[in-house]
């Protein structure tokens, strides 16, 4: 399918890695430039190398999204270089355990800053381009905003966020014809992901008890999958598809585990 994505500049907040990187490479395919925001620079020039060394085009910037100047400095930058922004996926973010028994107000408040406020201090400072494009905004959510997880408040938290803020500025920007929709993850196989089942004594089995509750074909999501659906909303294939919270899990948010 042609998606009409070549040379559209998309930023990809935390796109050095996992599933943004991810959605980088399935940009750079479809012959969009992803634009890396991410806090690491070594990180970043290597995917955008690795884009570069298949005969695509991509651009990197170093920013700690969790420091709003920085939010701000990232658009700027895109525009000096690039001179337009195209779409926005924001993805950066991480589980970082901050609970309610055993969570505080300086850890709740500093994981919004890293898993939420940037969402919207990014949209807001891409926002004067994206009118000029008619671009698109994805959200990369998680399933902790609907099931829960347990000891992780303020990422939950952060996830109800985004898809409030999703259905949101779907509303508000209607009148620019600027789409807005949300990806949502359940068990996505990440090198973050296999890190942590590498801690487990009995890796293996740790994994299959987590496989065998999501529905489709008891497997993990892949990177792939997830980066496809954003690429798709991301380009004129999704033309009258706005305010989307769509699931790419398997089923594993929705579906009545014990048909597994």
């Amino acid at each position: 399918m042609q998606l009409s994505l070549t040379n559209k500049i998309i930023i990809v907040t935390g796109g050095a890695k996992g599933i943004g990187l991810g959605i980088c490479n399935v940009l750079a395919a479809e012959g969009a430039i992803p634009f890396i925001v991410g806090r690491n620079e070594e990180d970043n020039n290597k995917a955008v190398n690795d884009i570069k060394a298949s005969g695509k085009e991509a651009f990197q910037v170093v920013a700690d999204l969790t420091k709003p100047e920085d939010c701000k400095k990232a658009i700027e930058a895109i525009i000096q270089k690039c001179g337009r922004i195209d779409g926005l996926v924001n993805n950066a973010g991480v589980n970082d355990g901050v609970g309610l028994e055993k969570g505080n107000y300086e850890d709740f408040v500093a994981s919004l800053h890293k898993n939420l406020i940037h969402y919207y201090l990014m949209a807001q400072h891409a926002l004067p381009y994206l009118i000029q494009s008619k671009g698109a905004i994805v959200n990369i959510g998680s399933k902790t905003a609907e099931t829960g997880q347990g000891g992780t408040s303020a990422y939950a938290a952060s996830n109800g966020g985004r898809n409030a803020l999703t259905r949101e500025w779907a509303v508000e920007l209607l009148k620019y014809s600027i789409r807005v929709n949300a990806v949502v993850v359940a068990e996505c196989f990440t090198p973050l992901y296999e890190t942590w089942i590498n801690t487990f004594e009995n890796k293996e089995e740790k994994l299959a008890s987590i496989t065998q509750n999501i529905p489709f074909e008891n497997r993990m999501t892949t990177v792939d999958e997830i980066a496809n659906m954003v690429v798709f909303l991301l380009s004129e294939r999704s033309s009258h598809t706005t305010g989307q919270i769509i699931y790419v899990d398997g089923g594993y948010t929705h579906l009545d585990r014990s048909i597994s």
